[in-house]
């Protein structure tokens, strides 16, 4: 595992890439890091899914949240729960930044968007 996970490299910013750069509707629900590279994507409940779409691309099958208060890992080959080392901070989004977000993005009605 430890072969497909660098604890140095940083988050590649504090909300999704791929959201932030105008793909998909632009919004998220959560965030998922990938703990290979530390790009941060959105969750599968969001509408972009692009933490899993980083995965089918980069074949980087590791991620942990990047939620305030979350510590677990991922596995997207195995699709099981695993442990992991400290990675490099920041380890979560800023706690100001709500969730879903980004602020002034997310619309009203979001609860019809997401996946389940």
């Amino acid at each position: 595992m430890t072969e497909h996970i660098d604890p140095s490299v940083p988050p590649s910013g504090t909300g999704c890439r791929e959201c932030l750069a105008g793909e998909g509707p632009g919004w998220w629900v959560h965030l998922r890091r990938c703990a290979e590279c530390g790009h941060i994507g959105c969750c599968d409940s969001s509408p972009g899914q692009h933490s899993t779409g980083h995965w089918k691309a980069t074949g980087h099958r590791y991620i942990t949240s990047f939620e305030p208060g979350e510590e677990w890992f991922y596995d997207f080959q195995t699709g099981d729960t695993v442990t992991g080392p400290q990675l490099a901070a920041p380890t979560s989004h800023p706690a100001d930044q709500p969730a879903p977000g980004p602020a002034g993005r997310v619309p009203s009605d979001w609860r019809d968007h997401i996946h389940t």
